[in-house]
């Protein structure tokens, strides 16, 4: 997918509480066809009893208590889940542990599990060989060889183009794709989340490479720890470093070009409005994963996650508008259901590290500012970011980022929204 031609200059964050109506102009990143078979049409009888028992059974799991919501008759998709993001309860389920292709929501697992590595100041020349064994048809945001990028630069390039080619140099960065797979699935064991397999980083179709609603959840409760995944997550337009050009005196000059968020709850399109309380997380598309989206959004003092993959229902935009009707569904839902299961919090939930504040460098060097869900990254000009009709506002919540061990996970800073217009 190219990346649009507009230039413009390298962003940063805006913490900004006036913001302005925009509509994200790209679609979904899309994958050429992989040689694996599709996968079954029908869960499995069992599955992973990870979470609790219930979880591993197919078909929609829910307890509804009196006055209890129900749930939404239109939605389609073969695993979704509906969780509360701090406590850990999954508040309804439909088969959460069947193992699907993901397609670039896997994204959140491989920055989850690289962002700590590196300050957002740390550098990188690109050479011909980071780029090298990207799939046909991968999403790109437009890194070129022999072109300097920050991590920065990087990691916008991943979470909203969804760039493999920006995957791709930060896998060399970390001594390659081999390794960088491998750091992967055992983050991912750590995590708890023993239904994802990875084989290629970046989520692009591939034999083998499974996850679960389950686990795509588990990745976003743990990334929505870190700062700076919060801060990506969560913007909705930026600017990337184009080509370095030089003109007939020999003067070189490099400008850069937009790029803009395909979550489309987050940035709106014409038919989905921005979801109030929207706060991230990641989107994907790809042949044998079809759509797939995890989403994160806070109303009236509750954080819900939500996880939809592959809805049957072949309409524009459709995955959105299923996680926008389980999100109206769940926060209705809350304190009037009776949990289903459980988030589980990672192996070392007793022993969390120094990276558990998220900041990127782990000691906090290059670390990011507060996020803004929703914020327009801007050049050096300062002025108020373009996004998609909100009012920011920080939620601060309680104990950090940290991981704890009596299942309260706090999701700090994330952002209120007004309601739809």
């Amino acid at each position: 997918m190219p990346a649009p031609k507009k230039a413009l200059r390298r962003s940063l964050t805006v913490t900004s509480a006036a913001l302005t109506a925009l509509a994200v102009l790209s679609p979904a990143a899309l994958a050429a066809p992989s040689p694996s078979s599709s996968p079954s049409a029908t869960p499995p009888a069992s599955m992973s009893d990870v979470g609790g028992a219930r979880l591993g059974k197919p078909g929609t799991q829910v307890d509804l208590a009196g006055g209890a919501p129900v749930l939404p008759k239109d939605v389609t998709a073969r695993s979704w889940i509906v969780a509360d993001a701090e406590s850990g309860d999954v508040l309804a389920a439909h088969n959460a542990h069947w193992k699907l292709a993901p397609a670039s929501t896997l994204k959140m697992l491989f920055a989850d599990t690289l962002l700590p590595k590196w300050p957002k100041t740390a550098k990188r020349k690109v050479e011909f060989s980071d780029l090298a064994g990207m799939g046909a048809g991968s999403s790109l945001v437009g890194v070129k060889e022999e072109e300097t990028y920050t991590v920065h630069d990087l990691w916008l390039g991943v979470f909203l183009r969804s760039g493999n080619d920006a995957v791709h140099v930060l896998s060399a960065m970390n001594d390659g794709v081999e390794k960088t797979v491998e750091d992967m699935n055992a983050h991912a064991e750590e995590l708890q989340a023993g239904d994802t397999h990875v084989v290629s980083p970046d989520g692009y179709d591939m034999p083998g490479q499974v996850s679960s609603a389950y686990d795509l959840t588990l990745f976003a409760r743990s990334g929505l720890q870190k700062k700076d995944f919060r801060e990506y997550a969560s913007t909705v337009s930026a600017e990337f470093p184009g080509e370095t050009k030089k003109d007939k005196k020999g003067k070189t000059s490099r400008e850069s070009f937009e790029i803009q968020n395909t979550n489309r709850l987050l940035s709106g399109d014409s038919d989905v409005e921005v979801y109030p309380g929207i706060a991230g997380v990641k989107n994907g598309n790809t042949t044998n994963a079809g759509s797939t989206f995890t989403g994160v959004a806070e109303q009236g003092g509750k954080v819900l996650l939500v996880t939809v993959m592959n809805p049957a229902k072949d309409e524009h935009n459709e995955v959105y508008k299923e996680t926008a009707r389980l999100f109206d569904w769940g926060f209705k839902a809350t304190g009037k259901v009776q949990p289903v299961g459980q988030l589980v919090g990672p192996k070392s939930a007793g022993n969390p590290s120094p990276e558990a504040s998220g900041e990127a460098g782990g000691a906090g060097k290059g670390a990011g500012t507060e996020p803004v869900a929703g914020a327009q990254a801007t050049g050096g000009g300062g002025g108020v970011g373009i996004a998609a009709g909100i009012t920011a506002g920080v939620l601060v919540l309680l104990a950090g980022g940290a991981f704890l061990v009596n299942r309260k996970w706090p999701l700090p800073d994330l952002v209120r929204r007004r309601p739809r217009p």
